[in-house]
């Protein structure tokens, strides 16, 4: 039930690709060397988050960034998770995929929640459907950057899911929220939450901080070994079940009440 989990503080390159995909590569060598299952990348992994959906965004039966990544996976035997825009109508969606250790696809989440501050929603659909993906006995919910202030999804998501991922661009200067709401996400659902996000500047000229961290059931950041950007950490689901039997808070939800609430 132990599984080893990589998380990416990537320095995105904007807009670029075939750089970003290099340096990616890098980090999955590495991983692979140091026997991590699944490796983890930020939001719009490739490209960083640009709006310029003419530029970046694919054709999902036929999108060259999923392709690549499979073929990585396939070959150093690990699983990987990583975001991409892909083609919607006369929008996009913002995405994260999920590949597993043989190069298959597991499934794909569409960010629910596009950032209409940053005009997200102009170029973006929403999705419209949660997502858990079942890997290595864990069910793995996914979630995308703003997402994280609606906690009504990851209520939802932690039903069945072990840990939920959130994959980010999360600029330095709101970074608090984003330490906050990672940590409170972790205690009102009493699930693991991983939150990676990037580093760097990008061609906003918005900046960056490294603040990639999983976080326990108790709101704890798991240790990690580190390496560059990297953080790799050993998850054990034994360990929330061991909590939880003891200390319980999720069994008195009034999901009916909150409806009516809402």
């Amino acid at each position: 039930q132990l599984m080893v989990i990589a998380t990416v503080s990537l320095n995105q390159i904007w807009e670029d690709k075939q750089s970003n995909l290099t340096t990616c590569r890098l980090y999955i060598e590495e991983a692979t060397r140091k026997k991590v299952d699944l490796i983890v990348f930020p939001e719009m992994t490739l490209t960083g988050f640009s709006t310029n959906i003419v530029l970046t965004s694919e054709d999902e039966k036929n999108s060259e960034t999923i392709e690549n990544f499979s073929n990585l996976a396939k070959s150093k035997k690990i699983a990987i998770l990583f975001g991409v825009v892909i083609k919607d109508d006369k929008k996009a969606l913002n995405k994260s995929v999920f590949i597993d250790k043989q190069g298959n696809v597991l499934g794909g989440y569409s960010k629910i929640h596009p950032f209409s501050f940053s005009g997200e929603d102009k170029y973006f659909n929403g999705g419209n459907e949660l997502k858990v993906i079942p890997f290595d006995e864990y069910n793995i919910g996914l979630s995308i950057c703003y997402d994280l202030r609606f906690p009504e999804l990851f209520s939802a998501l932690s039903k069945r899911s072990d840990l939920i991922i959130n994959i980010a661009n999360w600029p330095k200067k709101r970074v608090d929220h984003w330490n906050t709401l990672l940590k409170a996400r972790a205690i009102e659902n009493q699930v693991y939450i991983v939150g990676v996000n990037r580093t760097g500047i990008d061609g906003n000229n918005l900046e960056y901080d490294e603040s990639s961290n999983i976080y326990n059931f108790n709101g704890e950041i798991v240790e990690s070994d580190v390496f560059k950007d990297m953080k790799i950490y050993k998850i054990d689901k034994k360990f929330t079940k061991d909590f939880t039997d003891k200390f319980n808070t999720t069994i008195d939800r009034k999901i009916q009440l909150y409806k009516g609430v809402i």
